[in-house]
């Protein structure tokens, strides 16, 4: 089945010997590991489709060193592993790669993705896994994250996806929105579409992210709230779209003079907090002279009967 699928016979990078550098093994009904472990044989490789298979191991493409299955654009160096049942994201080191392609799969936990050898990735689809969480996602230079149709529960480990700009979380089981960080300065891009979110004031969690524009809430508990939309434009002032509706002047307006609103009110109750101590202090000084003259008449009244 494999040699079945080899194609384009070029000259290798001495230019004396030619190899095979094309692979297309997609629907071949690929059971194991055992059935990719001939392409150690094939170092040239540049391209691999092994899509919709049933592959659980993708150790055997760690000697592909040349490998950038070319698609769409010549800049675009992506490998696909869609459709099949692997269970694991370690064994692919392959430094040319930009985009790496493994949604559908059953895989549970992300770990093996080197960011030492991994350097020029900068996509990655993990849609219709069974991922529960979202650590071991190692790679500062990742731009685009797909994690939609997982198990989701909670966000952790973001903080290293310094440059990402597109975050996919859709129909996962988040509850809250904690786990993002002030290091993820250039997201602008997040779809939490289909989870659990029941709080509006979760969204403030959300102002860490200064670049963030555009927000997909829609189909949440909270997105059900009468004050939904104007709430996330004042707790996030900077948003440009929310769901599939782009802010109008008119709710910006709304929005700034709500803002200024709580900030007075903030502002009074502040001031009153800070009345409130002092009157506490002062009336715990009171009461302080008020033990200690006690205390004096007691012991003077003391000595006059002795």
């Amino acid at each position: 089945i494999m040699k079945g699928g080899l194609s384009l016979l070029c000259k290798t990078g001495n230019g004396l010997a030619h190899a095979y550098v094309k692979l297309e093994a997609k629907e071949k009904d690929l059971p194991g590991p055992t059935d990719i472990s001939l392409l150690q044989n094939y170092i040239h490789l540049r391209y691999v489709d092994l899509s919709e298979n049933k592959l659980r191991d993708l150790s055997p493409l760690g000697s592909l060193t040349h490998l950038l299955w070319l698609k769409s654009c010549l800049t675009c160096h992506i490998a696909s592993f869609a459709t099949n049942r692997i269970r694991a994201t370690e064994g692919i080191p392959i430094p040319r790669l930009g985009s790496l392609n493994l949604k559908g799969n059953e895989i549970q936990m992300i770990s093996g993705l080197d960011p030492g050898k991994l350097t020029n990735l900068h996509t990655v689809e993990l849609r219709g896994n069974k991922l529960e969480t979202t650590t071991g996602l190692h790679l500062p230079k990742l731009k685009n994250l797909y994690l939609a149709q997982n198990f989701i529960t909670h966000l952790e480990g973001l903080e290293e996806l310094v440059q990402l700009t597109t975050l996919h979380l859709r129909d996962n089981r988040l509850v809250t929105l904690d786990g993002f960080s002030k290091s993820m300065k250039c997201l602008q891009y997040l779809n939490l579409r289909g989870n659990g979110i029941l709080n509006l004031q979760e969204m403030a969690k959300l102002q860490v992210l200064p670049m963030l524009r555009a927000l997909v809430l829609m189909d949440n508990p909270c997105s059900d709230e009468s004050e939904y939309r104007m709430e996330a434009l004042v707790l996030l002032p900077r948003l440009e779209r929310l769901d599939k509706d782009f802010f109008e002047e008119d709710e910006r307006a709304e929005a700034e003079e709500t803002r200024q609103r709580r900030r007075d009110e903030e502002q009074v109750r502040a001031g009153k907090a800070r009345w409130g101590a002092v009157v506490g202090r002062d009336s715990e000084r009171r009461k302080t002279r008020d033990f200690q003259s006690e205390c004096l008449f007691f012991r003077l009244r003391g000595k006059k009967k002795a």
